[in-house]
């Protein structure tokens, strides 16, 4: 069995209401909305108009500098662009979408005549035409870290620990698309040159490690699974590669740092569809649950179908239901509303209507702590809170807040019940706001002596 990483907590995995449900398709929605946001860098920019007939696969949102493309997840008539509300706050611009119901397939997607002669550079080139992303939420550009990996990995990591409580839709991936997982991981092989690719799995999902061994040995593949001791945040791409290596990535640093490069279940398998089919991200799996769902269910639909369509699909949300999360219940953000669409991102959605959130009006650190004992990056969070909720950026910057990976394990374990997480996430933007300032007045200053030295030379 893998090694163990620093920290981390075990809080009840909550599976057990969708981790035996199958996929199911969604019913094509009547409107999708395709945010032009769906990726780690600035978004996309439109290249529809309203009035502009499009088909399930064309190019709808090009990128500049780090992103992915965007796709339309339907054929129909595009109804408007414009700003709409979307998971992560606020609005972002969006290409909404008559459904026409007709699913036509764009000319753009066009399936390789033989997949397997590719070289790496064409695989490279399909994976950033198909937009693909991390789809376990970070949706860093799956394109920059392969072609950035090449000739420095050593170790490719498929990540299936899907730590996080309620999330099931890896786990299912692994039941009912081992092939898709298993060929994707035969690619990426391929793509970084190396002998073996492993998927890390924990061993909650034994069901999941048998049918993945058992496609690896019908295909032959160059591909392990090894078992993952339970434990949160084992998904974070960090502590996998120190469970999967032993090997620690240096604070601020990447996995390439240490030879490693991490990918999703759901992002291995659309690679797979990628390089076979030609089609790109235009589906996702999203697992809707909790104690608000009358019947949780994973369900599978168009990038950009409303929230509010999936918890319909499940029979509807409890009388009572006070709180509504995009992604787990542990790093997840809470929404205002369901009119958000799915996004690229989105692996959950989750409903409460019991008393599942215990918090007190006034906490008090007792300074017991147990949050330094939990945290996976080794930070003492009760000092960072301090800091943060005094506004020292110099002292945040000290206690290195930019390494929190915000996994929440530390508000998990306080006594205290203080807001840990959302205190850093607060803190981070005020080091980000002085960096920034500081840039700023930097940039000013040089131009001022520039405009000096003119004046002096004239």
């Amino acid at each position: 069995m893998a090694q163990a990483f620093f920290g981390g907590v075990h809080p009840h995995d909550m599976k057990a209401a969708t981790n035996e449900k199958a996929i199911e398709q969604l019913p094509a929605p009547a409107q999708v909305v395709i945010p032009m946001s769906q990726h780690f860098g600035a978004p996309c920019t439109p290249l529809v108009k309203a009035g502009d007939h499009v088909k399930v696969g064309q190019k709808i949102g090009e990128f500049r500098g780090l992103g992915a493309p965007i796709h339309a997840s339907v054929s129909g008539t595009v109804k408007a662009v414009e700003p709409r509300p979307y998971s992560m706050g606020g609005n972002v611009m969006s290409v909404v979408i008559d459904n026409d119901m007709q699913d036509e397939t764009s000319e753009e997607v066009q399936a390789p005549a033989n997949p397997d002669a590719l070289s790496v550079d064409e695989m490279v080139e399909i994976v950033k035409n198909a937009g693909i992303v991390g789809m376990g939420g970070a949706t860093f550009p799956t394109h920059v870290k392969i072609s950035g990996g090449v000739g420095k990995v050593d170790t490719v990591i498929i990540n299936g620990a899907e730590c996080e409580p309620y999330i099931t839709g890896d786990h299912r991936a692994m039941l009912e698309r081992s092939e898709e997982v298993i060929g994707g991981a035969t690619y990426l092989a391929k793509m970084f040159g190396v002998e073996k690719v492993v998927i890390g799995v924990e061993v909650n999902k034994q069901n999941g490690i048998d049918q993945l061994n058992k496609t690896i040995a019908e295909k032959h593949a160059p591909v392990v699974v090894e078992g993952l001791r339970c434990r949160y945040p084992q998904g974070g791409e960090k502590q996998l590669c120190q469970a999967i290596t032993g090997k620690q990535v240096p604070p601020g640093g990447l996995p390439s740092n240490i030879g490693c490069a991490v990918f999703n279940i759901n992002t291995t398998c659309a690679i797979y569809k990628a390089i076979t089919t030609g089609m790109p991200v235009v589906k996702k799996v999203v697992t809707v649950s909790g104690s608000g769902v009358v019947e949780p269910k994973n369900v599978e639909c168009p990038i950009g179908t409303p929230v509010s369509l999936l918890f319909d699909f499940c029979g509807g949300l409890k009388d009572g239901t006070y709180k509504l999360i995009a992604g787990g219940p542990m790093m997840g953000m809470a929404q205002y509303t369901a009119d958000i669409p799915v996004a690229k991102g989105t692996g959950c959605m989750l409903a409460f209507c019991e008393k599942e959130e215990q918090t007190v009006e006034h906490p008090q650190c007792i300074r017991c702590g147990k949050c330094v004992g939990v945290c996976p990056m080794h930070l003492e969070p009760l000092f960072l809170y301090q800091y943060a909720s005094k506004g020292l950026v110099d002292e945040l910057n000290d206690a290195h807040i930019m390494d929190c990976m915000e996994c929440g394990a530390c508000a998990y374990t306080c006594p205290a019940r203080l807001h840990l997480t959302h205190m850093f996430k607060t803190g981070k933007q005020l080091v980000k706001d002085a960096a920034a300032k500081a840039k700023a007045a930097a940039e000013a200053k040089k131009a001022a002596e520039e405009a000096k030295k003119e004046v002096v030379n004239k």
